[in-house]
C-alpha cells in the first residue's frame, strides 16, 4: 500500500494520469494528503522560535508601512519598505505576494498588478507576512488616510470585538469551527452579516510559493480540534461593495495550554493618518 498526496500543487491531473499508469498492477494506493499536514500543524519549540522571529519581522514591516502613509504616497514605496524591513531582519521571501490595495481596491483583499498614489481621503488594505526560515506570521490592516467615516469606525470596532471573541474561542480541545462561529456571531449581531467572509483564518507554518496558507482553515463546522502550539492567523475582513468601504484586522497567534497568545506587538487601534 502506497500513500499519495493527491492534494498537492505538483500533482496535476496530467502527472497523476502518468503515475497511475505506472502503479497499475504494481500496488494499491490511497489518499494520504493529510498525513504530513497533521504532523506539521503542531510546532516544536525550535519551530516556534522561528515563528516568533517571523512575527517580529511582520511588526517591523507594519512600522515601515505606517511611516510612509500620507496623501500622495506611492504604493510601490510602501511595498518596498515592508519587504526591506523583513529582508534587513534576516527574513525570507513569503509564500505569496503581499496584498495592497487603495480606494475601491481595498475591498479586493487579493494581489493584483499595478500601483497608485494615495488620495487625500483614502483607505488602504494591507495583508502581509513576516517570513523567517520560511515560517510565516501574517498580519492584516486597513489604514485610513484623511477622513474617517462612521462606517469605517463601526467596522473597526466590530473587527476588534470579533478578533477578541475568536481569541477567546481558540482553546485546546475546541473544534476550530467554533472560532469562526465566534467571528460570525459578532459580525452578524452588529449588522455585518452581508459584509463578512465565510472563513476567518487558517494555520501557518513553513510553506512555499504559491501560498503561505496552511492546513486547516477556520470555517463553520470544521471539526479539527485546537491543540497547544498550533499557529493560527486570525483575520477579520469586512467589505461593503455598496458604500465602497472596507476594514480588516488580523494577526497571528499561538495556541497555549489554556487559550492563545498574540505574537504581534502591534495594537489593535485603527490606523489613521
Amino acid at each position: 500500500m502506497i500513500g499519495i498526496e493527491f492534494d498537492a500543487y505538483g500533482l496535476t491531473a496530467r502527472n497523476w494520469r502518468m503515475l497511475e499508469c505506472q502503479l497499475d498492477g504494481f500496488c494499491s494506493y490511497e489518499d494520504a494528503s493529510d498525513i504530513v499536514s497533521k504532523l506539521r500543524v503542531v510546532k516544536s519549540s525550535a519551530e516556534l522560535a522561528y515563528v516568533r522571529r517571523a512575527a517580529e519581522l511582520a511588526d517591523d514591516a507594519l512600522d515601515a508601512a505606517t511611516g510612509l502613509l500620507a496623501p500622495g504616497a506611492w504604493e510601490g514605496d510602501i511595498l518596498a519598505a515592508m519587504h526591506s524591513a523583513i529582508f534587513r531582519g534576516g527574513g525570507d521571501y513569503p509564500g505569496n505576494e503581499f496584498i495592497i490595495g487603495a480606494g475601491k481596491d481595498a475591498l479586493l483583499c487579493r494581489y493584483f498588478s499595478g500601483r497608485k498614489y494615495l488620495a487625500d481621503n483614502d483607505q488602504l488594505t494591507l495583508e502581509w507576512a513576516g517570513a523567517y526560515r520560511h515560517y510565516h506570521a501574517a498580519m492584516m490592516r486597513t489604514a485610513i488616510v484623511g477622513h474617517v467615516s462612521d462606517e469605517h469606525r463601526h467596522m473597526h470596532n466590530v473587527a476588534v470585538e470579533a478578533l477578541c471573541a475568536c481569541e477567546e474561542a481558540l482553546v485546546p480541545g475546541q473544534p476550530l469551527g467554533v472560532v469562526f462561529d465566534a467571528h460570525a456571531r459578532v459580525a452578524d449581531a452588529n449588522g455585518l452579516r452581508d459584509h463578512r467572509l465565510n472563513a476567518c483564518g487558517y494555520s501557518l507554518g513553513t510553506t512555499y510559493t504559491p501560498t503561505w496558507m496552511d492546513w486547516p482553515m477556520l470555517f463553520t463546522g470544521n471539526p479539527v480540534l485546537a491543540q497547544p502550539d498550533m499557529v493560527i492567523f486570525l483575520h477579520m475582513i469586512f467589505v461593503n461593495s455598496d458604500s465602497g468601504n472596507a476594514m480588516t484586522l488580523g494577526h497571528t497567534v499561538r495556541v497555549t495550554d489554556t487559550g492563545c497568545e498574540r505574537l504581534s506587538r502591534a495594537p489593535l487601534d485603527m490606523i489613521v493618518v
